[in-house]
């Protein structure tokens, strides 16, 4: 899945040179706040508020943001109450789309949703119409440059699961979620880890060849995380590298 892996990483280079870091701070302070509201404000007993405060660190979110919003989690200071919502979706070309939400009013973020979708060229999908074909993992992503073998013989050291090896954009490492901070950590030791995080990964990948099947469709996956109340889009297509780096330009 290197064409999509390709899309992310742009996605979050953007993101990271300050192209769309308040957006992405407010998804990053409603999951710490529900992390914290769901498991506690401990971290080192709650797996979810320990990966959502990591991703914030990447992100390099002022310490006193991660502060408050753990505090409006745990009751301490008043916030917003959000819930999770989850769509399923098809894509221009049949892709599987899975819709991670947190709202504070469900049938406006479902409208919005299915809007979308809907001038995006694809549909909303009935509750585990695509869910089927995901997995939830932890996915740590480890910096191009060392070989193969190095990356495998420190995965199975840190006890992970799987390496996918993606060319030029590095490695994945993937892990049973509650392993993600343990493995990331110990991954650290060894090799360059550029991020972490709990992902849905797809058990199989459609692959889009088509130049204008895939703009649409990396247009609407750009379209539903521009949404407000959207957190991330988790899809199983595959577009190829060549592909990906010309309609990136």
């Amino acid at each position: 899945m290197s064409g999509h892996n390709r899309w992310s990483k742009i996605k979050r280079k953007k993101e990271a040179q300050g192209a769309a870091k308040g957006s992405l701070f407010t998804k990053l302070i409603r999951e710490i706040t529900v992390a914290a509201r769901a498991g506690g404000g401990d971290p080192a007993g709650n797996a979810r508020l320990r990966t959502a405060i990591d991703a914030a660190k990447e992100a390099n979110m002022p310490a006193e943001n991660v502060t408050r919003a753990i505090k409006k989690g745990t009751g301490e200071l008043e916030g917003v109450h959000y819930e999770e919502a989850v769509y399923e979706g098809y894509g221009p070309g049949g892709v599987a789309l899975i819709v991670d939400c947190l709202t504070d009013n469900k049938n406006r973020t479902a409208g919005d949703v299915r809007t979308t979708f809907e001038k995006g060229g694809g549909n909303l999908a009935a509750p585990g119409a695509v869910a089927w074909n995901f997995e939830r993992r932890g996915v740590v992503e480890v910096k191009a440059g060392p070989t193969e073998d190095a990356v495998m013989e420190a995965a199975i050291e840190a006890g992970a699961e799987d390496v996918v090896n993606l060319g030029p954009e590095g490695f994945e490492v993937r892990t049973h979620p509650a392993d993600l901070h343990a493995v990331g950590e110990a991954l650290r030791k060894t090799v360059a880890v550029t991020a972490a995080r709990i992902t849905l990964v797809p058990k199989e990948n459609l692959r889009v060849d088509d130049p204008e099947k895939a703009r649409h469709l990396l247009k609407l996956v750009d379209a539903l995380e521009e949404l407000d109340d959207v957190q991330r889009v988790h899809g199983n297509f595959e577009i190829p590298d060549e592909l990906m780096h010309a309609l990136s330009q």
